[in-house]
Formats: structure tokens, C-alpha cells, sequence
């Protein structure tokens, strides 16, 4: 395990973690604000569940969400495991990095 540190945090990197290249980042940082709108647009719906605009925005993010994430499975493998995410062969869940680990 190797610990970076930078002014604004400390990052555990395993030592079989390789580095992504820029469209591995872009993608995930993709993902991370769509699921952001998701969590919001759920907690709207839940009060407000008759709001069409809002259900038709939800719709359309659960689509683009699925569209990004399954790019970036298929280009760096799988994001969950449990069967959550595909897996090609041989089994891809071992290959760093996590993307908890980015």
C-alpha cells in the first residue's frame, strides 16, 4: 500500500493499482455528477410524485447514467461486483484500480 499526500488529502493507492488514462477520469466524474442529480431528483419525487418535468428529468439521467457506465465498463471493466456489472474474461473484478481506489 502507498500513500500519497497532497495539500488536500491522502490517498491509499494500492501498489497494483495502475494509472487510468484521462477518459477513465472523465467518465467516472461523469457518473459521480449524474448520480448526484439522481439522488436529488429521488428525494424531489419523493414529496413532489406527480411533478411530470421532474419524472421526465429522472428518466432522462437513469438513461444517460446507464449509457456512461456502461461505456466505461467496457472499456475498464466493471464498476460493481455481485452481479451488478459484467465481467469479461478472465474475471476483471481483481484489476485495479477500484473505482474506489481513483
Amino acid at each position: 500500500m502507498t500513500v500519497k499526500v497532497s495539500r488536500e488529502r491522502v490517498i491509499l493507492v494500492s501498489d497494483s493499482a495502475r494509472q487510468m488514462d484521462e477518459r477513465y477520469y472523465h467518465l467516472l466524474h461523469q457518473l459521480q455528477a449524474i448520480d448526484f442529480v439522481l439522488i436529488e431528483l429521488n428525494l424531489f419525487l419523493d414529496t413532489h410524485p406527480n411533478d411530470v418535468e421532474a419524472l421526465q428529468q429522472f428518466n432522462h439521467h437513469v438513461q444517460e447514467r446507464w449509457r456512461i457506465a456502461h461505456e466505461l465498463e467496457r472499456q475498464y471493466g466493471p464498476l460493481m461486483n455481485y452481479g451488478h456489472s459484467f465481467s469479461g474474461f478472465p474475471w476483471q473484478w481483481v484489476d485495479a484500480p477500484w473505482p474506489w481506489q481513483v
